[in-house]
């Protein structure tokens, strides 16, 4: 999105105009739904989280200063919605292990992989520890800026671009030992 069109978007947020949250939401909700269920690794809870995403958004849309990034502001948005799940299910059950968020069923991008390699490709990423992955995502998949990521993250630039290549590396070695050598780290996570 053009700066230009980012900074009339959040005026008209600011101001309470629909229309500026039709296009927000228009613009992110596939992404923020996408990011969630991949971090969730359940689509029913992705979908909780995105609707209270969208309803921080809408409550604190008054307070949004004028140069406000959208996406690295959502996207952290529901990054802690995430972290705060995960919190809770820890002292709800004080068991460590709700942390893995296996889903019973395959999520949707599982469903929609039409090849082997792709089904490879997204079990390598959905093993790997949360740190990594949502890193990945928010720079590979997203297309955030490293910058943009690690405010989401809540990290240093410098932690970021370590956490991003230790994440590409594990990624690597998830893929050659899933019969995936030769694939380039880049090709599938830019």
């Amino acid at each position: 999105m053009d700066p230009q069109s980012e900074l009339a978007l959040v005026k008209g947020l600011k101001a309470g105009e629909a229309a500026a949250f039709d296009a927000v939401y228009t613009i992110y909700n596939a992404r923020l739904f996408t990011f969630l269920v991949r971090l969730m690794r359940n689509r029913d809870r992705a979908a909780d989280l995105l609707e209270e995403t969208w309803l921080r958004l809408v409550t604190h849309a008054d307070r949004l200063r004028p140069d406000t990034r959208l996406g690295p502001w959502l996207f952290t948005v529901a990054r802690n919605l995430y972290a705060s799940e995960c919190r809770a299910r820890v002292f709800e059950a004080s068991d460590a292990a709700l942390l893995q968020h296996a889903a019973p069923g395959p999520s949707p991008f599982e469903e929609a992989a039409a090849s082997e390699s792709e089904r490879r490709i997204e079990a390598a990423l959905a093993g790997l520890p949360l740190q990594y992955r949502e890193v990945l995502l928010l720079v590979g998949v997203e297309g955030l800026g490293l910058a943009e990521a690690a405010a989401v993250c809540g990290i240093s630039n410098v932690a970021l671009r370590q956490r991003l290549s230790r994440a590409r590396a594990m990624l690597a070695s998830r893929l050659e030992a899933s019969g995936l050598p030769n694939l380039r780290v880049r090709e599938v996570i830019p």
